[in-house]
Formats: C-alpha cells, sequence, structure tokens
C-alpha cells in the first residue's frame, strides 16, 4: 500500500484512508465468508450513498464475489422480485425479502486482518433496472473484477482526481466511474443526495476536480442564484461527465455557458456497455443535439424496421457493435445481441454525414399519435425550458380515435401558471405533438439517478387533476 495514510473517500459524517478500507474490506471478507460466500457469488448491497457503501464493494471483491448494488428505497415487492433473480448469496443493509439470504445488516463489522487469498470474481458487477416496462432485469458485466491502476479507464475519466459523488451509487453508471476512479487514484466526495446548493459548496470546499452529473441535476443547478453558482466557486472544477437521460439543447447550451465548453463531456451508453459515444462542449457547439461520436472500439449503423441500413441523416434504430464477444450477460431478459455482434438499446436516432449520433428517443417510449411518432423526450425539452417548470415527463395514454394521445406530467415552480399558458406554449412549439392533457403533481418526476418509468406515469396521475381537459391539439 503506497499511502496508506491518504484519504480516499469522505462522506458528510465521516472520512476514510486507505489503511482504513483496507482493514475494514478484508474484515468485511472474512464475515461474508463465514456467511458462506464463496468466489463468483452475487451479494446484493442495499446501503444509501456513503463511506459504508465503499467497504462493502470492496469486501465483496476481497472476498471474490460481485457486488450487486441495489436501490434500498425500492419497495419491497420490487426487492423481492430481484432478490429471486438474482440468486444472491448475502445482502448487505437491508433485510431480505427472500428467505435463505445471509443477512449482514452493516458494512462495517469487527476487525479481522488475516490474510486473504488473491481472488478476483469473472464478474465485477451486476446492477438491476426495471426498464420502461417495469420487469426487471440485472445486468451482469463479463469484464472481470481486475483493474491496471496505472492504465485509464476511459478518455473522459481522468487517472487522478478528485470525484465528487452526486447520484446514486446504485445507479450503474455512477457505481462505475466511482469505483474505476477510486482504484485508479480518486479522491471521492460522497454526497448522500444531491443538493444544488451542498453541490457547489463541496466543490468548492474539497477542490474537486471531476464529476459525473445527468440533465436533471443540471437544470437545477442552473435554477440557483447567480451569486451561489458564481463561476470562481467552481474554479477547480477540471471536466464534468453528464451522461443518462437526453439532454435538452436550450439546458445544454445554457450549462456550457455556464461552466465553459471545454470543461464538459457527453457520453450516451447503457449498463450494457455493448457501445458508446463521446462529445465535448467545443464538439457540441458546432452539432447542438449531438451525443458524440463512437469511441473505444464502437461502430454504429442505423436500421430501418426491416434491418435495412439508412444513410446519413435518416432516422431509424441504433445498433451498435463493440468487440468479438458480448460485454454483458442478462438475467430476467434476453438480448437482443446478433451473431455478428450487433446490439441495440432499443433507442431511436440518427447519424449525420461526419459519423456524429443524435438520440431522439427510446423505440418502446415513442408515442404513436394517429400514426405520427413523438418522442417524449422532445415534448419534455419543450415543457422544460418554461421558467415555472422544474421537471417534465411526457407519455402516451390510450385514445379511441388515435390510438394514444399525448400527456405530460409536471412539476412546477410557480403556482400561478395557468394551464393554458402551458399548452399554449407547447402547442407553439410543438404543434400536433403538444400534449392534449397536463398534470401537475408534487415531488420529483424521476430518480436520483435520472430516470423515469414512463408506463407508471398513467397510474401516479390518474390520483391528480389535470391543468387541461382531455381534448386534442388542433
Amino acid at each position: 500500500m503506497a499511502e496508506p495514510r491518504r484519504v480516499i473517500a469522505t462522506d458528510s459524517d465521516d472520512v476514510l484512508t486507505a489503511r482504513e478500507l483496507d482493514l475494514a474490506a478484508t474484515s468485511l471478507a472474512h464475515a461474508l465468508i463465514r456467511h458462506g460466500v464463496r468466489p463468483d457469488d452475487s451479494v446484493a448491497v442495499t446501503l444509501c450513498n456513503g463511506i459504508d457503501f465503499v467497504i462493502a464493494c470492496a469486501g465483496i471483491w476481497r472476498a471474490g464475489a460481485t457486488p450487486q448494488p441495489i436501490d434500498p428505497r425500492l419497495p419491497p415487492a420490487d426487492r423481492s422480485a430481484i432478490e429471486q433473480l438474482g440468486g444472491f448469496a448475502a445482502m448487505i443493509g437491508r433485510k431480505p425479502e427472500t428467505p435463505g439470504i445471509a443477512w449482514l445488516p452493516r458494512a462495517r463489522v469487527s476487525p479481522d486482518a488475516r490474510q486473504l487469498p488473491d481472488l478476483a470474481s469473472s464478474c465485477w458487477k451486476a446492477v438491476a433496472t426495471s426498464g420502461s416496462t417495469g420487469r426487471p432485469k440485472i445486468v451482469r458485466a463479463s469484464a472481470p473484477a481486475l483493474l491496471d491502476p496505472d492504465m485509464p479507464v476511459a478518455p473522459f475519466l481522468p487517472l487522478r482526481a478528485t470525484q465528487i459523488i452526486a447520484g446514486p451509487m446504485w445507479h450503474s453508471a455512477v457505481f462505475t466511474y466511482a469505483f474505476r476512479g477510486l482504484l485508479t487514484g480518486h479522491e471521492l466526495i460522497i454526497m448522500r443526495r444531491f443538493d444544488a446548493r451542498r453541490w457547489v459548496e463541496l466543490v468548492e470546499q474539497h477542490r474537486a476536480t471531476w464529476g459525473l452529473l445527468v440533465p436533471t441535476m443540471m437544470s437545477r443547478l442552473l435554477r440557483l442564484s447567480e451569486a451561489e453558482r458564481a463561476p470562481s466557486r467552481l474554479a477547480s472544477l477540471q471536466r464534468v461527465l453528464h451522461m443518462g437521460a437526453p439532454c435538452p439543447v436550450e439546458l445544454k447550451a445554457s450549462f456550457l455557458d455556464w461552466l465553459g465548453p471545454s470543461r464538459v463531456d457527453e457520453v450516451y451508453a447503457g449498463s450494457e456497455s455493448n457501445g458508446l459515444t463521446h462529445i465535448n462542449g467545443v464538439e457540441w457547439l458546432e452539432r447542438p443535439g449531438s451525443v458524440g461520436r463512437a469511441i473505444s472500439g464502437t461502430v454504429i449503423r442505423i436500421l430501418d424496421e426491416q434491418g435495412r441500413e439508412l444513410p446519413p441523416g435518416r432516422t431509424g434504430a441504433i445498433w451498435m457493435r463493440r468487440g468479438e464477444a458480448p460485454a454483458y450477460s442478462y438475467l430476467g431478459a434476453v438480448s437482443r445481441r446478433d451473431e455478428e455482434g450487433w446490439d441495440t438499446l432499443a433507442d431511436v436516432g440518427r447519424l449525420d454525414s461526419d459519423g456524429y449520433l443524435y438520440v431522439h428517443d427510446r423505440a418502446d417510449d415513442l408515442i404513436n399519435r394517429g400514426g405520427e411518432k413523438i418522442a417524449p423526450a422532445a415534448v419534455e425539452a419543450v415543457l422544460e425550458s418554461h421558467p415555472d417548470v422544474l421537471e417534465a415527463v411526457a407519455f402516451g395514454v390510450p385514445d379511441d380515435d388515435l390510438g394514444q394521445a399525448v400527456h405530460a406530467a409536471v412539476v412546477l415552480s410557480a403556482s400561478h401558471t395557468t394551464a393554458d399558458a402551458l399548452r399554449a406554449y407547447a402547442a407553439l412549439r410543438l404543434r400536433a405533438g403538444a400534449p392534449s392533457t397536463i398534470h401537475v403533481v408534487d415531488g420529483p418526476l424521476r430518480n436520483e439517478a435520472g430516470k423515469i418509468r414512463r408506463s407508471s406515469m398513467l397510474e401516479r396521475t390518474d390520483q391528480h387533476h389535470p391543468l387541461t381537459e382531455n381534448r386534442r391539439t388542433p
């Protein structure tokens, strides 16, 4: 251990040094082995953000097992479905819903420094996702739990950094970059939950140099007062990466104007790591709305509904290929990967003549209004550009005449906003694609990772009175 006293993680309650992590991970590994955990077993982690989450995953790896982070706030029925699917040997955090799973309520256990053999699970991580349908699935990485700490993980992730963790560590992207960063020399500044003012304070206090955000976080940061988000407070920040959800063009442009285009990266990828693209802020200003060009051996093509490749500028299903071997396997779902290695996340988009990708939305989420395919992300971008709309989610509902009608749920910052004003604002920009009904709801529409399950929105909005009556947009 080269720097045993180096602080490697900080949360709101504690700090963790390299030596302390080494002892805590070894102790937990011994406890897991006593509870029957064997090499290549899966161990669920149902902890909130914090140092204990770091210890839990490090201890699981040291035992030769695979960590499976799970949202600790999931309802019992949802967690039970994932437990049964995952076949976990143990769970750290919340008590399991399923009998037969060994339970450790905490990651910190009695010290046990006895040396353990070097073990590396054949799968370095497994993450759970419910997708737009609500059916749970688990994405298991094909890569083993091995990493060269002297090799860059990705061109947009520095080898050394003070990384601020703003999102939930159970989310695939946050988990990946937090732990890949930790293992190459990052110091982690862990937020329990994202708060825009606190994020700026922590960047300033810890001289943070790198961080991952999602568009909802970016929007909340830009809503701070000019004094609260003064650029001088973020002088240490070298780069910010955003991903995880489509970013509205107006939001991205405002964010670049605030932080500076040379300090902002965007990546398009999924938990499956079956392909990825990258674009920096300078490139984006030349191609607003793009998520960049393929990197890390990725090849992209756009296919129509008959599987024929489309030329640049035409919209279709996005298919990617990255290497000969699959980067993942599913539990609870069937991979779309074909025999030649082409795979899709079921997203719809287009390539331009220079190979830059533009993502419109998920194919499963498109609203079919009288034969016209409407992308919810486009509706949401327009609604969220209204100064009184904090958050918006668009979704389709059954309609006897059109097949589906466009609805939207919004969270407002001003109660005086009228239904007609919102509808007129959207109709002016979207015409027939504007929502016919707008529902006002309390609280966030997306989870901490910026994700939304649109299939649940109809049930949720049935409990609220819409701002507008269900009438069609002319």
